[in-house]
């Protein structure tokens, strides 16, 4: 049975009201027009017919894309937006509404997606508003490359293309030019863009369940602006190989779609299908991955100069998982109307991406004067290790898988507490120092070994957890600096320095529910036993057993630092801390793997 999908919004029946409220709201160069909320019309603000002196310029049709048509509202762009309900053709009485609201002598360009309600509806208000005297054009955008050519009447449905035949054609009537070319500058306009989207999930209509038509591991190709089946349903597949296939089906010969040829110029849009601030997912990021492999294939595969790159969502469908790409063919003339200015509220900035028309994209790094002069003998393994160094090694690989094998029991901890990308971090940096490891420590030095494991670790751990690794590693270092085959008690006063500097620099002390609930109490126990005259292997191994009693007490104690410092207590009961359980693990696992070195 299908679960309701979740929405922040009061009703579902209110949402497109509510949505135009808010937009109007917050942009005080918008209106909207009376007889709201039957006629959902946004417009400029102080428009009147009898004075405007310029082509208006409309579009609009259902709701559920935003910002697509009424963020588009604004001098250089549209001059009125209409709205149906949710994916439902704008009624005849709120286009003509629209068109009587803003259109004066010089007459109006109606822009239309290619979907049968939407040519309908606005068809009959352009026959009505002519029939009362006012000057009408209407033009068109199928720009959906994903199906084959139509053998019948329908033609290619409208897609996110029409975003830049909107601006095409508020550009240019904006700079005051007649009916007649406005409506051709859109025409040409889109005749030129292409686009496909693909799909991870169908999107959820307010008040409806959701949809399980895709599952987990499928995604699928070609799908409409409203959830409609694409052309087909494949495995997941990384987004490098989903971008050549969709740049392919867009430039394809056999369809003809668009009149792009290598060596042309384009125009490149990377539009989501979930507005890039939505909670609980990364689009934004997944757009950008998308775009990077897009502009490098256009230009090196394809012989393309990309003029312009727009990366964002610019007509989305409601919670849709996924993204579409647009192509246009780039003109003199259609790159002077999109860098037009304009003031609609959701146009975006667009980049030159074409080799000669920017800086390149990476620079030499700075480099410390020192780095260069380094001894290469203090960062290369010994040919040959020494006992210590065999033990300093096996001790080091043990911490380190330990860390890598503690992901699946430690997923309910970190979701709990707000982690949710910690034990991602520590996979990462211990699979970082098991590689760095076989290659450059030099692990006849201990010291040595321990400062390039910090390196390491700031090279490929970000985040909180990774600075808080480097930085015990470094205190450890300057602990032990000079003693290649430390003592015992130099390694308990290096681990007490290094709990020092993380107390130090973090804030948190003992009780805090944090690494040093681990840590403090193996440094305590180590220093007690080796005071009453333990070997130091059953101190260090009685000292591990202290680290994992620490690490697992703090989940009765309150949180007071780290991220879990926000979490509500509630969600944290009987939960221990991430950070203190995989400091217990590794350092327990360190301390066996010594213990077995010195068996009789």
């Amino acid at each position: 049975m299908a679960s309701q999908g979740k929405k922040l919004i009061n009703h579902p029946s209110d949402v497109v009201i509510e949505y135009i409220e808010g937009l109007v709201a917050s942009y005080p160069s918008l209106q909207f027009l009376d007889g709201f909320p039957q006629i959902k019309v946004v417009l400029q603000a102080n428009i009147s017919p009898s004075t405007f002196d310029k082509v208006a310029v409309i579009s609009g049709g259902g709701a559920g894309h935003e910002p697509a048509h009424a963020g588009y509202v604004g001098t250089g762009m549209l001059t009125a937006a209409v709205s149906g309900d949710v994916f439902a053709s704008p009624p005849v009485d709120s286009i003509l509404a629209a068109i009587r609201a803003v259109t004066g002598p010089k007459g109006c360009v109606l822009i239309v997606t290619n979907y049968t309600g939407d040519r309908l509806n606005f068809g009959l208000a352009v026959e009505q508003a002519k029939s009362e005297g006012y000057s009408v054009e209407m033009v068109i955008v199928g720009d959906d490359c994903a199906l084959p050519p139509c053998r019948g009447i329908i033609g290619r449905r409208g897609l996110a293309g029409t975003v830049l035949v909107n601006k095409v054609a508020g550009a240019t009537a904006a700079a005051g030019l007649s009916l007649t070319e406005v409506a051709a500058a859109a025409k040409h306009a889109a005749e030129f863009v292409g686009t496909m989207g693909v799909a991870l999930s169908v999107c959820t209509l307010p008040g409806q369940p959701t949809s399980g038509r895709l599952g987990t591991e499928k995604m699928e190709l070609g799908l409409g602006i409203h959830g409609e089946p694409g052309v087909a349903v494949v495995d997941l597949q990384p987004v490098d190989l989903v971008v050549s296939h969709v740049l392919n089906q867009i430039l394809s010969a056999e369809t003809g779609y668009v009149p792009i040829t290598r060596g042309s110029n384009v125009v490149l849009m990377i539009n989501g299908y979930i507005l890039a601030c939505r909670l609980g997912g990364t689009p934004l990021m997944e757009l950008m991955i998308a775009a990077r492999k897009a502009i490098r294939e256009l230009q090196g595969v394809h012989g393309f100069a990309v003029d312009r790159v727009y990366t964002g969502s610019f007509m989305t469908s409601l919670d849709m998982a996924g993204f579409s790409i647009t192509l246009m063919k780039s003109e003199p003339a259609i790159l002077e109307c999109l860098d037009a200015p304009t003031k609609a509220p959701c146009w975006p900035i667009g980049t030159e991406a074409s080799k000669g028309g920017r800086p390149p994209v990476k620079v030499p790094r700075p480099l410390l004067p020192s780095s260069s002069s380094r001894n290469s003998e203090i960062v290369s393994r010994p040919q040959e290790l020494t006992k210590f160094g065999c033990i300093l090694e096996a001790a080091i690989e043990a911490a380190a898988k330990e860390s890598v094998n503690t992901k699946d029991c430690s997923k309910e901890w970190e979701t709990k507490v707000g982690d949710g990308d910690y034990i991602t971090t520590m996979k990462r940096g211990a699979a970082a120092i098991i590689e760095d490891m076989k290659l450059c420590y030099p692990l006849n030095d201990t010291a040595e070994t321990l400062n390039e494991m910090s390196r390491t670790i700031r090279r490929v751990m970000g985040g909180t957890s990774g600075i808080l690794y480097a930085i015990l590693c470094k205190a450890a270092y300057t602990s032990l600096k000079g003693h290649s085959q430390p003592t015992a008690r130099e390694w308990a006063n290096a681990l007490a320095a290094s709990i020092d500097a993380v107390s130090k620099y973090s804030g948190a002390h003992a009780g805090n529910c944090t690494m040093l609930d681990a840590l403090i109490p193996a440094s305590n126990t180590l220093n007690e036993r080796l005071d009453a005259g333990d070997d130091p292997v059953t101190a260090f191994v009685t000292s591990a057993e202290a680290a994992m009693i620490g690490a697992e007490s703090n989940k009765f104690l309150q949180t007071q630092a780290g991220r879990s410092a926000f979490t509500s207590p509630d969600l944290l009961v009987s939960v221990p801390d991430p950070g203190a359980m995989v400091i217990a693990l590794w350092y327990r696992a360190a301390a066996f793997s010594v213990a077995s070195k010195f068996k009789p």
